[in-house]
């Protein structure tokens, strides 16, 4: 009874031409009613459109709740039901704003997770290392002076890792009240390749050389012939080899094993353990506390690398290089402590041309392959790629080429290409005192004396000049590497720093 009234009364209200003008859709239907010139008349009047509209087009069951909603729009002004329906619509611009990039936070953080972690597993894979080398030593392949400690006593630990490449593992150790590097060496067929060691070996896992029933004598003799194709043939090999001998009895009890000799050999194919040997009088180089096959342990140097401070990959790419170079010297010792350092590194250079073993080549001579300790005494940390000029010059004989660039070894070590028969040449275009001079420069001139600098200027940038062998211009060399060492002695050494 009620409804009916009320629709006869929305009827009465205005002409039915008005409602019936479009057929085509309801929207469209309320459409032509609200822009009717009728929605223009008297406020009472048009308050009655919207329930013609409802009388008109819905049924009866749904006449109540749009008549309801026509009397709450027609009591409150429209803007009052427009504000919250904008800040409804902005609100969730900004909540779907901020959770595309926060999705897209929670995808590149994962990515990058994964990223780290593959190279991780990839290249960290020291107890794998330990695991093959302590079954080896429990089958009596292989003996050493770490080989107890690290596979039944557990005092040899494996700490973080600095592994760079899959076949040298790098690891962080502590032996007992020690701290040290740990080196293992994965499994490689033999080849020579420029891009990567220059030490070709069979896999390390075999250990079959010495074979059984080799004597002393007869392994000296291989040792004399090894370290011959290594530095060369030079008179003083024998008490090279009788040191050889000495570390290989590890328990020291007088006599050489076959594990112990397998060990040795093993160890001795490695070009950083043979300059560990040949350099071991020095201080340049860390000692070598025990080993295990062809895993080792050297001492820890506290301070490295030599300059230069770590960034991640994704701030690195946004930094100009000549930013980054300075940034490079920000954290660096006062300048009497870098001057030692300095003169370290060039006694180093004298030290490995035409030394008492024969002649290296440094190949990478970067401030990562070198730190120093608490008395800023040099130590190379990294001696992969300093390798026996012999060695080097029977290796890159071998390499193909079409240009220079196909003849490089290392960073460092650079030779000429030979176009008439696709060969490149054995003499190196720098000398290794040119290379160290140029990892010095920015380090030594950063915080010099004024009295001192331009003369050191003058002659680090002469060192830097010098062109091939260090044969060819061997007074050239020498009389920069005096004045050099001179220049720095000088005006430290009424410090306390020398």
């Amino acid at each position: 009874m009620r409804l009916t009234s009320l629709q006869s009364a929305a009827q009465r209200s205005l002409p039915p031409r008005r409602v019936r003008a479009r057929t085509d859709g309801a929207a469209d239907r309320i459409t032509d009613v609200s822009h009717s010139e009728d929605f223009q008349a008297e406020p009472r009047r048009r308050s009655l459109i919207p329930f013609q509209v409802c009388a008109e087009f819905l049924p009866p069951a749904a006449f109540v709740r749009c008549s309801a909603f026509a009397m709450a729009r027609d009591l409150f002004p429209w803007g009052f039901f427009r504000k919250p329906l904008y800040i409804q619509a902005r609100f969730s611009y900004l909540h779907m704003k901020y959770l595309f990039f926060s999705w897209l936070a929670v995808f590149v953080g994962s990515w990058i997770v994964y990223v780290e972690y593959s190279s991780y597993t990839e290249l960290c894979r020291g107890h794998d290392c330990k695991n093959s080398i302590c079954e080896k030593y429990r089958k009596g392949v292989i003996d050493g002076s770490a080989c107890s400690s690290l596979c039944e006593k557990d005092t040899l630990y494996l700490g973080k890792c600095f592994t760079a490449k899959p076949n040298s593992q790098v690891y962080s150790g502590s032996w007992g009240d020690l701290e040290g590097v740990i080196k293992c060496q994965m499994e490689e067929a033999p080849h020579y390749d420029l891009g990567s060691e220059m030490e070709p070996r069979k896999e390390a896992a075999a250990f079959s050389t010495p074979t059984k029933g080799t004597s002393v004598e007869k392994f000296r003799e291989m040792i004399l012939n090894h370290l011959k194709a290594k530095v060369g043939d030079q008179a003083n090999l024998a008490d090279l080899a009788t040191q050889v001998l000495s570390i290989t009895d590890a328990n020291k009890d007088g006599h050489i094993s076959l594990p112990e000799s397998r060990s040795t050999w093993a160890l001795l194919q490695l070009n950083e353990f043979l300059l560990a040997l040949v350099l071991q009088d020095r201080e340049h180089t860390p000692k070598l506390l025990g080993f295990c096959g062809d895993l080792y342990v050297m001492e820890k140097v506290p301070y490295s690398p030599l300059y230069g401070i770590s960034l991640p990959w994704i701030i690195e790419v946004w930094i100009p290089a000549g930013l980054r170079r300075s940034m490079d010297q920000w954290f660096t010792p006062s300048w009497p402590h870098k001057a030692k350092i300095s003169i370290g590194l060039l006694e180093l250079v004298e030290d490995v041309f035409h030394g008492t073993f024969g002649s290296f080549l440094m190949c990478d001579v970067s401030a990562t392959s070198f730190g120093y300790n608490d008395r800023h005494d040099l130590k190379v940390m990294d001696a992969r790629y300093i390798v026996p000029e012999a060695i080097f010059q029977e290796g890159i004989r071998q390499q193909r080429c079409d240009v220079d660039e196909d003849c490089l070894y290392g960073a460092d070590c650079l030779t000429s290409c030979d176009l008439t028969k696709h060969r490149c040449t054995p003499e190196v275009t720098r000398p290794n005192l040119a290379k160290a001079c140029e990892a010095l420069k920015d380090y030594i001139l950063r915080g010099a004396p004024s009295d001192v600098r331009e003369e050191l200027e003058k002659q680090l940038y002469a060192c830097i000049a010098l062109k091939g062998s260090a044969e060819q211009m061997e007074i050239e060399h020498s009389l920069i590497l005096n004045n050099l060492k001179t220049l720095l002695w000088k005006k430290i050494s009424h410090t306390k720093d020398s």
